[in-house]
């Protein structure tokens, strides 16, 4: 399976603005992106116009970054967003808002997307009662996440309880802390997706 295995900081970096790919360290006076807020590379504190193809690129990367998706897959929802009713921008930031990982993430159950992914690979979490341990499985309205009877005693997710007991879970979500589960309310709303992202641009860029 690919995957990114360079330091999650430098696309912080690149993209000008925090990610949070590193969990707490990114609430933190140890977070890269405030101590050099400039691009990595030799070249990164170099000013630099930016073209038209430059900015929509920018923006897809961000997007791409935010949820660890890789470009195949990343094409692949936007031509699922395209064939969905309503705006485009929006569908693809919906689906990308309903992979397993970013829901277990959005729950506190996670302190960030990328251990999101690892735990669900795992197979610590359940859905409608089955287990499930792809990061990338779109749920649906209606749908119910639980962490696995077997997983509940673990030291792991006490610790990451006391990072993410008071972490607010978005409207579009519910949970219930006494028996570890969530239950997709309705699909969000673009006010429900926290990421700072011109989502036409990307819009833009893959209708060329």
């Amino acid at each position: 399976m690919a995957r990114y295995t360079d330091a999650s900081c430098r696309l912080c970096r690149r993209e000008a603005q925090k990610l949070f790919l590193k969990g707490e360290r990114c609430f933190t006076k140890k977070c890269s992106a405030e101590k050099r807020a400039y691009a990595p590379g030799q070249h990164g504190q170099q000013r630099k116009k930016q073209s038209e193809y430059g900015m929509q690129l920018r923006e897809k990367q961000k997007a791409k970054r935010f949820y660890g998706v890789l470009e195949r897959q990343f094409a692949k929802y936007f031509d699922m967003a395209v064939q969905r009713r309503g705006v485009t921008g929006t569908n693809l930031l919906q689906i990308l808002e309903s992979r397993l990982d970013n829901v277990v993430f959005r729950l506190g159950l996670a302190t960030s997307r990328a251990e999101a992914r690892q735990l669900v690979r795992h197979a610590h979490f359940n859905v409608n009662g089955e287990r499930v341990n792809i990061p990338s499985y779109l749920l649906k309205t209606g749908d119910v996440v639980a962490l696995r009877q077997k997983s509940r005693g673990m030291d792991k997710f006490k610790s990451v309880f006391d990072i993410t007991g008071s972490k607010v879970v978005p409207a579009w979500l519910e949970f219930n802390y006494d028996n570890y589960t969530g239950r997709v309310i309705s699909m969000p709303s673009r006010e429900d997706v926290d990421l700072v992202v011109s989502e036409h641009l990307i819009v833009e860029l893959y209708s060329k």
